[in-house]
């Protein structure tokens, strides 16, 4: 996998403008935005009884750490106001680093690549709309292979949403 992929997830209040903030606060002198993916309307996930998602991958370019970006990534939630509360529940922002080139981490509080890839068709077919042939560094298998293969049923549509970098 060459480049670093984020996922942004936000399902409560303008959701539209979540996405704008987040992407606006992620982006300072050690993190530069590359590319987007088109934003996608999607079924929660893991607890089901709760507002639609939308979600996009992005594509940065960064000079931090994988911890480094990791802490960034979750300044960026808190200044927007994200609150834990439950596992897979509401939030207004989320912000998931996917991989980090090829690099593997299992950490207590960070696992790169994500856990989650292969098993959630809305970060899949958002990455595979950026790098559909790039490989995940340990199951071996292109976005687009994953994907097909990809247990995931719940719903997920393209939206005409115009996000700015």
């Amino acid at each position: 996998m060459n480049g670093v992929f984020l996922l942004l997830g936000t399902n409560l209040g303008n959701k539209t403008e979540n996405l704008q903030k987040a992407l606006n606060l992620l982006q300072n002198s050690e993190v530069h935005i590359l590319d987007l993916s088109s934003v996608y309307q999607t079924a929660p996930w893991g607890k089901e009884d709760q507002n639609w998602f939308l979600n996009m991958v992005v594509k940065v370019d960064s000079t931090l750490s994988p911890e480094s970006l990791l802490r960034h990534c979750q300044d960026v939630e808190q200044r927007l106001g994200r609150k834990r509360i439950e596992k897979w529940g509401s939030r207004i922002i989320d912000v998931d680093i996917l991989y980090y080139d090829d690099i593997e981490i299992n950490q207590e509080d960070l696992t790169i690549p994500h856990p989650g890839i292969a098993m959630r068709k809305f970060t899949l077919i958002a990455l595979d709309e950026l790098v559909p042939d790039e490989i995940h560094p340990i199951l071996n298998l292109t976005q687009k292979e994953m994907l097909r293969v990809c247990p995931d049923e719940l719903e997920c549509s393209l939206t005409d949403i115009q996000i700015e970098i």
